[in-house]
């Protein structure tokens, strides 16, 4: 009777790991897992080996091993049992005015361990979302409670935390990860899930994410999902990111065809594979640098480019803006003619 009961037990267990995303199902659980910043690794691994943590400030792009590598310090710091006593973590999801800083992380930072040697642990997920009060207010609380809490902050941008918190910590960068590295730990996930890809699908992949872990297994697992095949084709598809094989038709339409013809074929193709003009104009950009244009020429191409990116930023009509895309490579054109 006892085993059945057991085996009851353990079927959610199984079924709730088998449902989770894969980010969630393959984050790092120790230092030793984690692919990337092995010399900020070796560091922290030195802080904790030698109990001499200071307070951390980890900052770079999503998806680059943040947040991973705080909660695999916080789980070879702490056991289980002391998991939540010792370590507070708060994100952007939660309040995080001033109220919190002086309410929550006061008191969990003031209140002294008993029967528990070494310090707590304070984890500020998305720090630069914190207001500029509440980041003022924070500053008195390290320095208050420094003998017994530790504090990290985590953010994507540097420039929005206050330079008063920055000096009260030690700060390091994680950068986008490498092709290298990231093609290793996917394949490892497509072992485990048993993906069909194929090795175009595996670039597009490496391609699509830029040296974002989080947004690579995404990728990889909805295009599973949505199509039961990785290839380069079913990953564009499924991130809604134009082909090289449109990028190449729609650079032609727009050297080489008259403007009404090419208005009319980009806009049949970009209604036909739902393609965001943003997306079209940053492929074309890497096309540009490549294409042999004069110098002369690919300045003022650029120039019209970037103009063109504010305004779709700004929030325009994208049909005007793709009017004044096409206008601006028939001028090129122009341009290349009368050079020659």
């Amino acid at each position: 009777m006892e085993t059945s009961a057991k085996k009851e037990q353990q079927q959610p267990a199984e079924a709730k790991i088998r449902n989770l995303p894969w980010v969630e199902k393959y984050r790092p659980q120790t230092l030793n897992d984690l692919i990337s910043h092995q010399d900020i690794l070796s560091t922290i691994q030195k802080f904790i080996s030698e109990d001499r943590l200071p307070h951390l400030l980890l900052y770079g792009p999503p998806g680059t091993g943040k947040t991973s590598t705080i909660l695999a310090c916080a789980k070879q710091l702490y056991k289980d049992k002391e998991f939540g006593s010792m370590v507070l973590e708060l994100n952007a999801s939660d309040d995080r005015g001033i109220d919190i800083v002086r309410g929550p992380i006061l008191s969990f930072a003031s209140t002294r361990t008993i029967f528990k040697k070494g310090f707590k642990l304070v984890i500020l997920d998305e720090a630069d979302a914190m207001t500029q009060d509440a980041q003022n207010a924070l500053r008195r609380v390290i320095e208050k409670f420094t003998e017994n809490t530790r504090f990290c902050l985590i953010c994507n941008y540097l420039s929005k935390i206050i330079p008063a918190l920055q000096s009260r910590c030690t700060r390091f960068r994680f950068g986008p990860l490498t092709p290298e590295l990231m093609v290793p730990r996917l394949e490892h996930v497509v072992e485990e899930e048993k993906v069909d890809i194929s090795e175009d699908g595996m670039k597009a992949l490496v391609t699509l994410s830029s040296g974002d872990m989080r947004r690579a297994l995404n990728i990889l697992q909805s295009t599973n999902m949505a199509f039961g095949k990785v290839t380069e084709e079913t990953v564009y598809t499924c991130t809604g990111h134009p082909l090289k094989s449109d990028i190449a038709n729609i650079l032609d339409w727009m050297l080489n065809q008259d403007f009404t013809t090419a208005y009319r074929n980009i806009t049949e193709l970009k209604t036909l594979k739902g393609l965001a003009l943003q997306d079209i104009l940053t492929e074309i950009h890497l096309f540009v640098h490549r294409v042999d244009f004069p110098s002369s020429v690919r300045v003022h191409l650029l120039t019209k480019m970037a103009d063109i990116e504010y305004r779709l930023s700004v929030g325009t009509n994208e049909k005007i803006q793709l009017s004044s895309l096409i206008a601006a490579f028939q001028v090129t054109r122009d341009l290349i003619v009368t050079e020659a």
